[in-house]
């Protein structure tokens, strides 16, 4: 999730000044200690405004590190790590001292403003419902992304991988927590909300894409229907609704068609006689673009739906993407994304209302009124 262009000042509640504390599991990710612990120093020395607790092995941990630590970095002890196999709720209750768990619950102490971890997805997921709580009103929490569209606003797509088997009721509450994401984050002003579906016509497609529109015909959304994946960067709509299967695919097929078009170039360039030419010419551009499609600059999702701010990042990030993520904790944690969210959400809000049906008042009115 890219907030590198959210400014803190320009929300409510948001403060450029407020000193951020992140929590980042030092023991998660596919490359160990070694790369988690080298990109969170590097955040730590581009911001000094904000501090950083690396949580897990601490021997392990200080032989990543080369000599003294920053004044705001410190050591939190875990002694346990929640391997890839391991089961997420089993082993949050059988490995009580994992990185994760102690990473969280600095959160849930108010030691911590966020988490971030590129250990098991499943477990930090997990740790997040089960330590944090879900907000009032949300049945499961989702994980949102950003993706690039022509137009300058990106997209938000959520879900990416929280639940692999939502719900119309499911997916209904997604499209009120990525609204309330893109008009109070992001600044968009009542945001386009869609279904990513196999076709366009409203209400084509599974049974719970059908339920879902029923209800979100009946709420205060500015719901357009359905969208289809060549829609996506086409930016027909400012929030996509799906269900996790879905939603990951699509995301990981925007990061392995962006590496491969990036690599395509490359390629191209290196070819004689006039590559090396061409690329000259063009490296402005080129740069640009692979700027856009540099998929690592994301850092992270934020876990929507629960009592605090969770970043969950790739288990393959090395030192770069953990640098991102940590930014990502920092900016998302500024702004005060599960406050928001709650308070938008709240009973006489707008978007208030969950339960996916329509009120007293609305229920005898058309659809097209209601919307």
């Amino acid at each position: 999730m890219d907030l590198s262009a959210v400014r803190p000042e320009a929300v409510a509640g948001g403060d450029a000044s407020r000193r951020i504390r992140v929590a980042v599991d030092a023991m998660g990710g596919d490359y160990g200690a070694e790369e988690v612990v080298a990109g969170a120093l590097e955040y730590a020395r581009e911001d000094p405004s904000s501090e950083l607790i690396l949580v897990g092995d601490e021997a392990r941990i200080a032989r990543c590190i080369s000599g003294p630590l920053p004044d705001h970095v410190s050591l939190v002890a875990a002694s346990q790590v929640i391997e890839m196999d391991d089961q997420p709720a089993l082993a949050l209750r059988e490995k009580r001292d994992s990185s994760i768990t102690v990473a969280t619950d600095l959160v849930r102490e108010g030691r911590a403003d966020a988490v971030v971890s590129a250990g098991h997805t499943g477990a930090a997921m997990a740790a997040g419902v089960l330590r944090l709580g879900r907000l009032p009103g949300v049945d499961r929490p989702a994980l949102a992304v950003q993706l690039l569209t022509e137009r300058e606003q990106p997209l938000v797509l959520l879900d990416i991988g929280a639940n692999p088997d939502s719900t119309g009721q499911n997916l209904y509450q997604y499209a009120h927590m990525g609204a309330v994401f893109a008009e109070q984050v992001m600044g968009v002003v009542r945001p386009r909300v869609a279904l990513l579906s196999i076709g366009e016509e409203k209400g084509k497609g599974d049974a719970r894409i059908v339920d879902a529109t029923a209800r979100l015909d009946h709420s205060t959304l500015d719901f357009i229907g359905n969208v289809e994946g060549k829609d996506l960067t086409r930016g027909l709509a400012d929030v996509v609704v799906c269900d996790a299967v879905i939603g990951n695919v699509v995301i990981k097929f925007f990061e392995g068609l962006s590496g491969f078009i990036v690599d395509q170039f490359r390629a191209e360039f290196r070819r004689p006689p006039f590559g090396p030419l061409a690329a000259f010419l063009l490296r402005p551009g080129i740069a640009r673009i692979r700027r856009r499609l540099d998929w690592e600059r994301l850092g992270g999702a934020p876990l929507l739906g629960v009592g605090g701010t969770v970043i969950i990042t790739h288990g393959r990030a090395r030192r770069r993407m953990i640098r991102y993520a940590v930014g990502v904790g920092a900016a998302a944690a500024r702004a005060r994304i599960p406050e928001r969210i709650a308070l938008a959400l709240a009973p006489g809000q707008t978007g208030g209302r969950l339960s996916g049906e329509p009120s007293a008042a609305e229920a005898g009115r058309p659809a097209e009124a209601r919307a």
